[in-house]
């Protein structure tokens, strides 16, 4: 080897001891799914693997509400975002995209790169998007589609989508959203609320490793699909993917071993109980807030409909959020994040989803009153743990 190193010694390191992953996404995946993904590789095109893609299929739909087929495809989150536009956007067509945090933002740029007229509805961060604000918007200008984040990861803001989905029913735009860091573990009823567009990815509350992307499209959202004018499409063309999904295949060659983790995962969330899973989320979200709160951290989000698996807290005006980032991974080698947009030191994020339990709460609650504690913040010593358990959580 070069400069006389070993072949081990030039390997990059594995996580440290202790490591904990506490962001909102990738988040840590169980080790059932972990040992899934790890299985014999199968042929993509034979018996074994249609069968678990046919599993994951039928797995998904009930999380996201829906009897509609589902597409997956090798992507992350934000390549889901595009292929959802890049289907059902033509040229020069007009959208009007909700920026209501980070990922609205990512959702402008996308349109504009693909050449959309863009109409930018601007909510304060933290708030939710009053679904009036839309109606009047349609009423004027005849977009192709309303655009919007379901779970704002950047603000922990959940979008009113059942209130959204009525404004938009008899209109001709399409809704298209994006459930990337909700789906699994805030509610999902795309069929009853009329989400005509909905994309997801494996690494969040699905509680597997990235890499894994999926689709569902409305009747609605397919007449427009299957037009002759839409924009350029290959390896995203929604249409292409559906005849694969008719077979249970895939277009082009899929994550085949995160295919079988997921069927883990979703035999996971089977055995809980979707219902006992999204009440979970509901439950340990509220207990790190009410903790937090304890300890002088305040509630960054102002909208009604909280996230139940991102806890974004303000920082007191004394502390950077960089800080408290820092001292979590250099005294408990725990990983939270910071912010990296206009929000950048003002808070700090937590994840709230996938295989997390109440231990996992309270770990996080203790850890950071030491932190605060070692920055100079004057925390009681147990009051965020005190509150997380004894919160009055319905």
């Amino acid at each position: 080897m070069a400069d006389g190193m070993t072949a081990r010694e030039t390997r990059p390191p594995d996580a440290p001891a202790r490591y904990r992953l506490r962001i909102p996404g990738p988040a840590e995946v169980p080790e059932r799914v972990r040992q899934a993904a790890a299985r014999t590789v199968l042929n993509h095109r034979g018996p074994e693997f249609r069968a678990q893609l046919a599993y994951a299929e039928a797995g998904v739909r009930p999380i996201l509400g829906t009897a509609n087929r589902v597409m997956f495809f090798a992507a992350s989150g934000s390549g889901m975002m595009e292929a959802a536009l890049v289907n059902v956007v033509a040229p020069d067509a007009a959208l009007l995209v909700v920026v209501q945090g980070q990922f609205g933002e990512r959702f402008e740029a996308i349109s504009r790169a693909l050449g959309a007229r863009v109409d930018r509805l601007d909510v304060p961060w933290g708030e939710s998007v009053d679904p009036q604000a839309i109606a009047d918007r349609i009423r004027h200008i005849s977009y192709t589609a309303v655009v919007l984040v379901h779970n704002e990861s950047s603000t922990g803001v959940v979008s009113d989508l059942a209130a959204i989905g009525a404004v938009l029913r008899d209109s001709p735009a399409l809704l298209v959203v994006d459930t990337v860091s909700g789906l699994g573990g805030v509610e999902m009823r795309q069929d009853e609320w009329g989400i005509d567009v909905v994309v997801a990815a494996s690494q969040k509350a699905l509680m597997c490793p990235p890499g894994l992307g999926l689709a569902s499209l409305s009747a609605k959202a397919w007449e427009v699909v299957n037009r002759s004018d839409r924009m350029p499409r290959f390896y995203w063309d929604f249409r292409r993917a559906l005849s694969s999904a008719e077979k249970s295949e895939t277009p082009f060659t899929p994550p085949v071993s995160l295919v079988g983790g997921l069927c883990e995962a979703l035999a996971m969330i089977a055995e809980e109980g979707l219902p006992q899973v999204l009440d979970r989320h509901r439950r340990l979200s509220a207990m790190l807030r009410a903790g937090g709160q304890a300890m002088g951290l305040g509630v960054f989000p102002r909208a009604p409909m909280l996230s139940s698996t991102v806890t974004v807290f303000s920082v007191p005006e004394q502390l950077e959020g960089g800080q408290i980032v820092r001292a979590m991974y250099d005294r408990h080698r725990t990983v939270i994040a910071g912010a990296r947009n206009r929000l950048s030191g003002r808070v700090i994020r937590i994840g709230t989803m996938g295989a997390i339990d109440e231990a996992t709460i309270l770990t996080d609650l203790a850890q950071l009153e030491d932190v605060l504690r070692h920055l100079g913040w004057p925390v009681a010593p147990g009051a965020g743990l005190v509150a997380a358990t004894t919160c009055g959580i319905d």
